[in-house]
């Protein structure tokens, strides 16, 4: 058998592997893009091969695409979504800002399948043609951002969105586990007045709740569908309800409420909803950067650290030093933080630069925004299943801290006034002493005001005032 096989397209003739369901448009961009070896992830190639299907069936139901042709179009696109041909294709992410060839990639893999079904040869362009049938009332310019949110919307409402509900679920659950836990706050890294420890996990929870809240909102816009605009915003060569009823088949199959874009210009010549949705991502990754650099701080140690916790100890830590344990799942989230900040990055740019009537940065917008979903939904995972469920806390060491924290002097300020009250703290820090011992020998309050006055459980309540 040939290695190769020719194809022809505008430019003329083209060398294809024998075995390729690409043809020649597709090849060229191979030769063309030789840059990173990232490929459009398996998400995108779903949601492509989703809005094949759907265009092919409105489009035969609107009487513009004969029943054959369709079906075995509509046949080869639900492959394309599940995975069966992902081989074909190939191309890297940086390529044509439009992401044109990889729309021609499925629009050639898509009808030379379609005609392998229809005559058990795999040919490129009869009877199904890949711009004619396939490409039917549409253009790269509002297919390449279609598939970009359906892809997004779909991986932010089944992975990520589950995994900040379970995140969330878990911080609550220790939130009430150990609000019977008084321990040292802390503002500059310095000791400050004390905090349960309920309370201060009710923090990450909240933190984790708003998140929700801001990906949710910002899928609001992110359901709206460039499809039905083709080149420019128009919708020329393309039926009037084409849009509207690609985004309906595209709701029915994914169960996600899309729309057709209230503006086709808008929707094609900038992706500001893909923007916002990157910063809710990176307001998400933020908010687990600080709860994972607070387990980091109370879990170090054991011995010279603050050895508030203790996190599952899930591998050894060191080459060198045996016994040796680190907290790597905060490390791997902070680590998912960061490249979720740099993504973000890459989307803002790419979302300012629209140009007239298209934005050409879509290819590395929809790459980042679907790594940024998949990374935060797994971290959020892992890290409560590994590290926030299952940690041990120090709950004796706490105590005791928090007794002889200095600090506690601030509760004297509304007794003996903010100047006295300094007075009794430096006296404690300099003679080793707790506030209580020395405000009793003081003569500034009996034994019993100050264990009154200076409890550290009744200092943790919202609103106290002292008298």
């Amino acid at each position: 058998m040939a290695e190769y096989r020719i194809e022809k397209d505008s430019l003329g003739e083209v060398r294809v592997p024998a075995d390729a369901l690409w043809g020649a448009q597709t090849q060229r961009a191979i030769e063309n893009f030789p840059i990173s070896g990232l490929r459009f992830p398996r998400p995108f190639l779903r949601a492509l091969g989703l809005t094949k299907y759907a265009a092919a069936k409105v489009n035969m139901e609107l009487g513009l695409l004969d029943e054959e042709r369709a079906k075995a179009i509509m046949q080869a696109a639900q492959e394309v979504a599940a995975g069966q041909w992902d081989d074909h294709f190939p191309l890297d992410i940086f390529q044509t800002g439009s992401g044109t060839s990889t729309n021609m990639n499925a629009n050639e893999v898509i009808a030379t399948r379609a005609n392998e079904i229809l005559t058990g040869e795999r040919r490129t362009k009869q009877p199904v043609h890949p711009n004619d049938h396939v490409n039917l009332g549409q253009s790269s310019n509002d297919v390449i951002p279609t598939a970009m949110h359906v892809a997004a919307y779909s991986e932010a409402a089944e992975h990520l969105l589950p995994a900040l509900r379970h995140l969330h679920q878990v911080l609550v659950e220790q939130a009430r586990a150990w609000d019977h836990v008084v321990k040292t706050g802390r503002t500059h890294l310095m000791d400050a007045m004390p905090v349960r420890l309920g309370q201060e996990i009710s923090g990450w929870a909240r933190q984790v709740e708003l998140g929700i809240q801001r990906v949710e909102d910002a899928l609001k816009r992110v359901a709206e569908l460039a499809i039905g605009g083709t080149a420019v915003g128009t919708g020329v060569n393309t039926h009037p309800e084409f849009g509207k009823r690609v985004a309906e088949e595209l709701s029915r199959l994914t169960g996600h409420p899309f729309r057709e874009a209230e503006n086709h210009f808008e929707a094609q010549s900038a992706q500001d909803a893909i923007v916002e949705l990157s910063g809710a991502l990176k307001v998400v990754a933020a908010s687990l950067m600080k709860i994972a650099n607070d387990l980091r701080w109370m879990n170090s140690g054991p011995i010279a650290g603050l050895q508030e916790i203790r996190l599952p100890a899930l591998q050894p830590g060191s080459s060198i030093m045996p016994g040796k344990i680190n907290p790597v799942i905060p490390e791997a989230v902070r680590m998912v933080a960061a490249q979720v900040f740099g993504n973000d990055v890459t989307i803002t740019w790419g979302g300012a630069l629209g140009d007239f009537q298209l934005n050409v940065m879509l290819p590395v917008m929809a790459y980042n925004i679907l790594l940024s979903l998949k990374i935060l939904g797994n971290a959020a995972r892992v890290l409560a299943d590994k590290a926030l469920t299952g940690f041990v806390v120090n709950e004796e060491h706490i105590a005791r801290l928090v007794g002889r924290n200095p600090i506690l002097g601030t509760a004297l300020n509304p007794i003996i006034g903010y100047d006295k009250a300094a007075e009794v703290v430096k006296k404690a820090l300099a003679e080793g002493k707790t506030v209580k011992e020395v405000v009793v020998e003081m003569g500034l309050l009996s034994e019993e005001e100050a264990e009154k006055v200076l409890d550290p459980r009744h200092l943790t309540e919202p609103g106290l005032r002292k008298k």
